[in-house]
């Protein structure tokens, strides 16, 4: 089965001085390397997908990336861990950080350069993505370009870095934290968010405190959130062109082409829409495979509790706390005065295909990514991935979610009744 990922590409070999003779990356490998799905022989990143009868769901990796892990708490009641209780530690300190910028914004040109050489003089190992050191700003800094020879580069589809890289730095809203999610398709690293876009709900962190915040994650004393994540597979037929007497070019007509299948791991929401198309999309929604209802309206979310602030939020869906294990269901704009979105629990497996009786096909789209057609035929499988985000918290998990509530969403904001004394009338 094919991953959204390309496959047996083989990578480039890495901009990094460490091979130079020095240290090797995280992971010990030469810098020319085939790209792989295997992150390690140890069966605590190991999954088995199959269907899973729970209704907690599959149970998350507690490990993430080659050194971290989460600190077990032995005083777990009922196997549901206390949120205020999750510790990152490591199994050996961290030598390696990947740093992801927000692209096409000069004003994260400073802090970017900044963290970068405050990382190198901790001797740490920094993987940059080639687009970034692209920027014309940043060629054109003779002072920074002694810092760039010592990093390693990577190209997203190309290089995989799974296995090389300890934890993570983002510079930018929460589409930055979406982005390096999209980048590891099993165990994810730590994740650290500096709050440099727009909303922030996800990056708590201030970029003007960063020297102390980020000694700290080295030295293994936070707090980490697990925002689960969506393992979507979406099976389709492959189109075949053949050309019939008269010479004319036919796809798919009634020959059958071959099933392909592509798999996402995703943080904030799937998709379902349609598209470009005046009528309402019209898709079959199955559960455990019994179909439930059928959507008709502008489209449906399946959405993490991550994702019930974002998209699902705006259409209308509770927001629920990302240590909830559960699955968001929420249509768009239903023709129906009924649909309310709905919570299931996170160990089902959702199916979504086009009704027979549909007049056109629909689109889906992956954290707003990778759009693409879903003709008669195809289904989309959803379950709960046994890989979170481990997202790097500034307090702890509980007042972060809040504080983004307040500060992001103004969540019950409304101004205050004024007092009523005593001596004067209730009514």
């Amino acid at each position: 089965m094919e991953t959204g990922e390309q496959v047996g590409v083989e990578a480039v070999p890495y901009c990094c001085s460490a091979c130079d003779g020095g240290e090797t990356p995280a992971s010990g490998l030469a810098c020319r390397t085939r790209k792989t799905h295997s992150l390690s022989t140890s069966s605590a990143t190991t999954c088995d997908y199959r269907k899973n009868q729970s209704l907690h769901g599959t149970s998350p990796v507690t490990t993430f990336g080659p050194k971290a892990c989460m600190l077990q708490n032995p005083h777990a009641v009922m196997h549901i861990q206390d949120p205020a209780s999750q510790r990152l530690t490591w199994n050996k300190p961290p030598k390696s950080v990947l740093v992801i910028k927000k692209i096409q914004d000069a004003s994260l040109l400073q802090p970017f350069k900044e963290l970068c050489v405050f990382l190198t003089e901790k001797n740490m190992i920094v993987y940059v993505e080639r687009k970034v050191l692209a920027d014309p700003v940043i060629q054109a800094d003779e002072s920074f370009a002694a810092v760039i020879q010592k990093f390693c580069t990577f190209r997203e589809d190309l290089d995989d870095i799974s296995n090389r890289v300890d934890f993570i730095i983002c510079l930018g809203g929460d589409g930055t934290l979406l982005y390096a999610s999209s980048l590891f398709q099993k165990s994810v690293p730590p994740v650290m968010s500096f709050h440099l876009g727009s909303l922030g709900f996800l990056t708590p962190f201030n970029i003007d405190t960063y020297q102390s915040q980020v000694t700290q994650i080295i030295e293994g004393n936070a707090a980490i959130i697990l925002r689960s994540r969506l393992r979507v597979v979406k099976e389709s037929q492959e189109k075949i062109a053949r050309v019939d007497k008269k010479g004319i070019i036919m796809t798919n007509g009634d020959s059958e082409g071959s099933r392909k299948a592509m798999q996402y791991q995703v943080l904030n929401e799937v998709v379902v829409d349609r598209g470009p198309f005046s009528y309402l999309s019209n898709v079959d929604l199955f559960l455990d495979g019994h179909l439930i209802t059928t959507v008709q309206g502008d489209g449906v979310i399946v959405s993490t509790p991550t994702g019930s602030t974002a998209y699902a939020g705006a259409a209308g869906a509770s927001m629920i706390h990302p240590n909830v294990p559960a699955i968001m269901i929420t249509p768009i704009c239903p023709h129906s005065l009924s649909f309310r979105p709905i919570v299931v629990p996170a160990g089902v497996e959702l199916k979504i295909m086009l009704s027979r009786d549909s007049r056109n096909t629909a689109w889906v789209s992956f954290d707003g990514r990778k759009r693409q057609e879903i003709c008669h035929g195809d289904n989309i499988t959803i379950t709960t991935s046994c890989f979170p985000v481990p997202s790097i918290c500034f307090q702890d998990p509980v007042n972060d979610w809040f504080e983004s509530l307040a500060q992001c969403l103004h969540w019950n904001v409304r101004k205050k009744q004024n007092y009523l004394s005593s001596k004067e009338d209730v009514f």
